[in-house]
């Protein structure tokens, strides 16, 4: 086990090394600069690139910028906070993200699992077919829609919550966004619980555990729901990713100031180093959640674990 978690750290260094060139090459060659102000004569234009080092050939720059992420210094801002630390920027900012984030993965995730096992157990019922609606209109309907439905309703009719984010109130102001992002995973959750969950229950393994004398919640959460989880977590970690960074629009519909306000404004400014940085971000989490899903399934099925330290990864 601890040869196979070594090169998958191996691995996942590697791929964020292409995908910080990739990032890199693709900023070089989009048109234009980070100084794109009508306003400033060609010679100061030079002059910033030359005080930034964007004039240096493009290897040297490359070089420089990986040894400086290494050291996790992304840089500072050319345009969107113009000579800021982009450390300082991402500690203000990732923080809020990754927090409503991870509500909505709590949220999402218990709830999708109730409903997941409610309607494998209710099977052909008035439960198993209202999963199944909540299940088609969660990933159907862009977060979004949800959010803009749910401040309408709760916050702009109701006056229940505020209509934007405040760090005055973070936790209540949260609310909305949390539910929001939450569809999505708890409509994900319930649809492969449920099919794997009605999978199992009519295994021959479960008849094998109810001859035993076994029923009931021993029965569902130790066997069932245990055989059901690999597929689930397989589904949940790039679920957990996209949450924990934020949703672009929905950051934007509430005035959160997390990551994706910052990436979005990043993009359409040029700003090369912001752009970088987050998307580096993005990657370096997902990279991470896989990881630990990978490690996960040793732990939920010793099967698996078994299986690769016999084949010698």
């Amino acid at each position: 086990m601890n040869k196979y978690i070594l090169k998958r750290l191996g691995i996942a260094a590697l791929t964020l090394l292409v995908i910080v060139f990739i990032l890199f090459m693709m900023m070089k060659l989009m048109p234009g600069t980070p100084f794109n102000d009508e306003k400033l004569p060609p010679e100061k234009i030079a002059s910033l690139m030359a005080k930034y080092g964007l004039d240096k050939p493009l290897y040297v720059q490359f070089f420089k910028y990986v040894v400086n992420l290494v050291k996790f210094d992304f840089g500072i801002s050319y345009v969107i906070n113009k000579d800021i630390s982009i450390n300082l920027m991402l500690s203000t900012r990732v923080p809020t993200s990754i927090r409503i984030g991870l509500q909505a993965v709590a949220l999402g995730t218990v709830i999708g699992l109730i409903l997941g096992i409610v309607a494998a157990l209710k099977h052909n019922t008035i439960w198993d077919n209202l999963t199944t609606v909540i299940s088609v209109l969660g990933v159907s309907v862009p977060s979004y829609v949800f959010a803009l439905g749910l401040l309408y309703v709760f916050a702009f009719k109701l006056k229940l919550f505020p209509l934007l984010y405040s760090k005055v109130h973070p936790f209540q102001s949260s609310l909305l966004p949390t539910f929001s992002l939450s569809m999505f995973t708890i409509a994900s959750i319930a649809r492969f619980t449920r099919t794997e969950m009605l999978e199992v229950l009519d295994s021959d393994y479960i008849l094998l555990v109810e001859s035993k004398g076994i029923s009931g919640s021993a029965l569902i959460f130790r066997h069932a729901l245990r055989n059901a989880l690999i597929p689930i977590v397989t589904v949940l970690g790039p679920l957990v990713v996209g949450l924990m960074t934020g949703s672009l629009v929905v950051e934007k519909i509430f005035s959160i100031p997390g990551l994706g306000a910052m990436t979005t404004a990043a993009i359409q400014a040029n700003d090369y180093n912001v752009t970088i940085a987050s998307t580096y971000i993005y990657s370096l989490m997902y990279i991470v959640i896989m990881l630990v899903v990978d490690i996960s399934y040793g732990i939920i099925d010793p099967r698996i674990r078994l299986a690769k330290e016999g084949s010698g990864e």
